[in-house]
């Protein structure tokens, strides 16, 4: 059957590079570009896609997470519950009554957004220490993806846009590895830095994302889990909507949650989303407003990458 190149496209900086060394290597018929969608994106992710797609004259493969199946066993187990089953967890601090049970289980049905039907079921949202999203949302559809082309007899190679320098976990990451039989990965910019990629994708002729124009450190989720404060600002500031849908997704969440207490950032206390852009306008320390935060322009650039000089 042959190699295919599959590549991993998150409608950022550095997925952008990994596909276009893809492409000017193997050509597009050899590759294949895979995006999977959480749900949790800004509508400029999905418009770079289509720019991507129109500039390099390839198709993107978009890909979702159903968790329609694992609705059903859970709202069955919640009716169950509400009906006077046992719900005996030893370790967790909180249990179901019957009544909450109840208002869970009218509720447990697919909304058809794969970050929010993901946090439904989990009855939380994800953190630093639960990063269930990455796993549910980007890695096991991508995998399952990948699979199919290997159970077709095609021998794979996942191109991932990974580099070295973006964290401390990814400083040891290989450039290249065996995954398993005929699946093997390869992370072409491991030992670049963010300035290199960028001056890679200018001298081909392709545009960043906008949202690196926007103050945004990454692009991705909207907001992520792991936003930082000057980020989570500048979200809140040019794209207040995304506050108030994480806001509608707590209330939410909170009413199928055991504990009632889920919160989107979760920082060792049980703060929801306006609480944490309320101290995201804060100084350091948290403990009197920075009297800059107030003068983002909306309309302004804004780069942590320096692209607007």
């Amino acid at each position: 059957m042959g190699i295919i190149h599959v590549v991993s496209v998150s409608g950022g900086k550095d997925s952008a590079a990994t596909l276009l060394l893809a492409l000017r290597r193997f050509g597009r018929h050899r590759v294949r570009a895979i995006f999977c969608d959480t749900g949790n994106e800004h509508q400029a992710v999905h418009d770079y896609l289509d720019y991507l797609e129109h500039t390099l004259d390839i198709t993107i493969h978009r890909l979702r997470a159903d968790f329609t199946d694992r609705f059903a066993v859970h709202r069955a187990r919640l009716e169950a519950i509400a009906a006077g089953g046992p719900d005996y967890h030893p370790t967790a601090k909180f249990q179901w009554t019957a009544e909450r049970a109840a208002q869970a289980a009218a509720l447990m049905h697919p909304t058809g957004n794969p970050f929010l039907d993901l946090c439904l079921l989990k009855g939380m949202f994800p953190s630093h220490g639960r990063q269930f999203c990455t796993e549910e949302l980007k890695r096991n559809p991508a995998v399952e993806y990948q699979i199919d082309l290997i159970d077709q007899g095609h021998t794979v190679v996942s191109w991932q846009g990974v580099r070295r320098d973006e964290s401390a976990r990814r400083r040891d990451v290989q450039r290249f590895e065996r995954i398993g039989p005929g699946f093997y990965a390869y992370r072409p910019i491991a030992d670049w830095t963010a300035d290199a990629v960028f001056g890679f994708l200018a001298q081909n002729g392709v545009e960043p994302n906008p949202l690196y124009l926007q103050g945004m450190d990454r692009v991705g989720c909207m907001p992520c889990i792991n936003v930082g404060k000057s980020e989570l600002r500048q979200i809140a500031a040019r794209f207040p909507e995304h506050i108030q849908r994480i806001a509608e997704w707590e209330k939410l969440v909170n009413e199928v949650s055991r504990s009632g207490k889920a919160s989107f950032l979760f920082s060792g206390g049980w703060e929801r989303i306006h609480e944490r852009v309320e101290w995201a306008k804060t100084s350091r320390g948290g403990r009197q407003y920075d009297l800059l935060a107030g003068l983002i322009e909306p309309t302004a650039c804004a780069s942590a990458y320096g692209l607007c000089e």
